[in-house]
């Protein structure tokens, strides 16, 4: 669900010290029930695993299928219009150990890359001719003990075009791909936990040892 921005800059995340020319535009929560402390590493896992916008709704792949092919109609999505072209990439700000922590390994269906990734928190960027973004990922304990996912998502536009797009798409992220996401990867930890449960091993139980009660021949 949508949660206040005040819920993203009251953590202590170091996103926060190199992205105050950007904007927050959404902060929002993702259950994770039965979640411990040392778990984000899993959750990300779970969300890299399901990946997959083929298991969006109908209508959300749509509302992709057509950005992508506006994209690629009108240049939106050149290389001129990215990373260290159009703008220089948030990894260029950190310090190295910060940055070292990224991985690099970027799925090709994946348009997000790595900024850093560390024990409860991550950040991704990208950035093509409508909007520089930023998705930072936190793992927050909860009041009945147990995490819960934030996703904020801070963006630069770029100029008055990427402006009035940041507007036009508002209604379509509210109503339709943030519940489409929320559901997918609230929906990914779950079945990550049911695939831990088919995989674990039973529990063997020793036999006793067998004693030999025949007589003994004389």
């Amino acid at each position: 669900m949508r949660i206040p921005n005040a819920a993203h800059t009251a953590q202590p995340w170091r996103i926060h010290e190199f992205t105050r020319d950007f904007r927050i535009e959404d902060v929002w929560s993702f259950r994770a029930p039965g979640a411990g402390p040392d778990d984000f590493p899993v959750m990300l896992d779970a969300l890299k695993a399901a990946y997959d916008t083929r298991k969006e709704p109908a209508v959300v792949r749509f509302l992709l299928t057509v950005r992508w092919k506006l994209g690629a109609l009108l240049g939106w999505d050149s290389p001129q219009a990215g990373l260290g072209r159009r703008v220089a990439s948030l990894r260029d700000r950190l310090p190295r150990d910060l940055a070292q922590t990224a991985n690099g390994a970027t799925p090709c269906t994946d348009p997000f890359t790595e900024v850093y990734l560390l024990d409860s928190e991550a950040a991704r960027e990208l950035a093509n001719k409508t909007v520089h973004a930023i998705m930072h990922l936190g793992w927050v304990p909860t009041d009945d003990g147990g995490f819960e996912l934030r996703m904020a998502a801070l963006v630069k536009p770029n100029g008055l075009f990427g402006r009035l797009y940041m507007a036009f798409i508002v209604p379509f992220r509210y109503l339709l791909v943030y519940p489409a996401l929320s559901r997918h990867w609230e929906l990914a930890w779950q079945d990550r936990a049911r695939l831990l449960a088919q995989t674990d091993p039973p529990t063997d139980t020793p036999e006793p040892p067998t004693t030999n009660t025949s007589s003994p021949r004389s």
